[in-house]
């Protein structure tokens, strides 16, 4: 008797082949039709002064910065103007899977040299992000969210050779500060938005990455300067244009 049963696996096998030819296809459309947004954030004027911060109370955070002094860094600016930390996310326009979208990047919160690095970072809600510590010093990382926002605050000792802690936040909040109990100069922020976002670099540049073609507010968010919005459209595989200039207080 011929194994006819056997006949079926070649067909088997094309079909296999073609699923997954497939699905390689639909995943280059969807990135072909993704856009992106792009741009500055400025400050025009005259930059804030930062004042310096003194780290004597902790003798090895103060000898990490003997040959360069810290300062705050509420408003970073660059020698062409450019504002860093600022934080931009869509805030009007994502419907659908794009409005709930969990990024993958785990963004890390690192406390080096008893400041943290970066100063903020952003996330979606649901994204896991890890607070580090690269000290040889005790740390008390404290996030704050506002009442009624439905994140929870903690408030845990991380000292030297710790492990990482990994968090997440449950709902949008612009935005949680962080403060360290044993330093009370260390000061940062998470920002929890919805959909693609974007933290400006040194020079003021960003990029939002994976945006559906449509038509969009994208808000640009400062600590002590405020927000500022504009109004985008993005077309599939294109790169939307926003600039934004916030005036020196």
């Amino acid at each position: 008797m011929k194994n006819w049963y056997k006949r079926p696996l070649p067909i088997l096998g094309v079909i296999v082949v073609a699923l997954a030819v497939g699905s390689v296809i639909s995943q280059r459309v969807k990135a072909a039709g993704e856009g992106s947004i792009t741009g500055t954030v400025k400050l025009s004027g005259t930059a804030p002064h930062m004042k310096g911060i003194d780290m004597g109370k902790d003798p090895y955070c103060a000898a990490q910065h003997k040959d360069k002094p810290v300062t705050l860094e509420n408003v970073m600016v660059g020698s062409n103007g450019g504002l860093q930390n600022v934080v931009l996310y869509i805030s009007e326009g994502l419907s659908g899977a794009a409005a709930s979208a969990v990024s993958s990047a785990e963004p890390t919160f690192d406390q080096k040299g008893c400041m943290y690095t970066p100063h903020v970072i952003a996330v979606n809600p649901g994204e896991k992000f890890k607070v580090t510590s690269s000290d040889q010093t005790a740390h008390n990382i404290h996030p704050l969210p506002a009442p009624g926002t439905g994140n929870t605050g903690w408030n845990q000792s991380q000292p030297p050779g710790a492990p990482p802690i990994e968090k997440s936040w449950n709902n949008p909040e612009v935005a949680i500060s962080v403060k360290c109990n044993i330093h009370p100069w260390m000061h940062g922020w998470h920002v929890v938005v919805k959909g693609p976002y974007a933290i400006t670099d040194d020079s003021g540049n960003f990029t939002i990455k994976n945006v559906p073609p449509g038509s969009y507010t994208v808000t640009a968010w400062q600590e002590d300067l405020g927000t500022q919005t504009a109004k985008v459209t993005v077309a599939g595989g294109q790169a939307a244009k926003a600039d934004f200039t916030f005036k020196g207080k």
